[in-house]
């Protein structure tokens, strides 16, 4: 799995797919990237290792993913990665993190003193009843201002079975309100049960695809735009 990409559009950055720990939640109807994940410490830390090895700070920005959250990452790994920010100069840090983290994200930014850290969470739509009860997210926020105080950039995803157009534009009207930076992921079928609705697709590529040129939103057509995740 390529799991080092550099990022050449819009805000431009180095990002590593790292190994950690299996999600706390596992439990999103649609996901089947937590599959990505180990019990095995020395495994984790050695392949974490190798990965940040390609990180040349070009940038000065770093994203870190995982199939979870930062905080499933062994310390070792994060020990490993503020080495890399000295030793590279950089000064911004990106993690994702699940909203049952919030109250610990200072932890994070105290562990990595005198650098940026922003954090991304998956909130996939700020419809409550299609993101609890239909994509079982266990983010049980009411209003976006609960996102907004903790999180720099949320995720979005658009054109699952079940979204109405109306959601999905009120969900594109309020990162355009409230967040400086979002990412937006076009939903593509994968081994879970939920389905992608093609139609619904077209009319957000019609109606929304000029944010592909947005310079606040990383745009994913394909989940691994980015350019990790795919197969080696």
């Amino acid at each position: 799995m390529i799991r080092y990409s550099r990022i050449l559009e819009k805000q431009k950055r180095e990002i590593v797919l790292l190994v950690g720990r299996p999600c706390f939640w596992s439990k999103c109807t649609f996901c089947d990237y937590i599959e990505d994940n180990s019990d095995n410490f020395d495994y984790m830390i050695k392949s974490n290792r190798e990965i940040l090895a390609n990180v040349t700070g070009e940038f000065g920005i770093l994203e870190c993913i995982n199939s979870g959250s930062v905080f499933e990452l062994p310390r070792q790994t994060l020990e490993d990665i503020k080495n890399v920010l000295k030793e590279k100069n950089i000064h911004t840090l990106i993690f994702e993190a699940h909203y049952a983290y919030k109250d610990r994200l200072a932890e994070i930014r105290d562990f990595f003193c005198g650098t940026e850290v922003l954090f991304k969470i998956g909130i996939e739509t700020f419809d409550y009843d299609f993101r609890e009860g239909v994509l079982n997210k266990n983010a049980k926020f009411t209003k976006v201002e609960e996102v907004e105080k903790y999180f720099d950039a949320p995720c979005l995803m658009v054109g699952i079975k079940g979204q109405t157009r109306e959601m999905i534009d009120r969900d594109m009207a309020i990162i355009k309100k409230h967040f400086k930076w979002a990412t937006i992921n076009v939903f593509v079928e994968n081994s879970t049960d939920v389905k992608r609705d093609d139609e619904l697709v077209e009319w957000f590529m019609d109606k929304y695809g000029y944010l592909k040129d947005d310079p606040r939103v990383d745009f994913l057509y394909e989940n691994t735009d980015f350019g990790v995740g795919a197969k080696d």
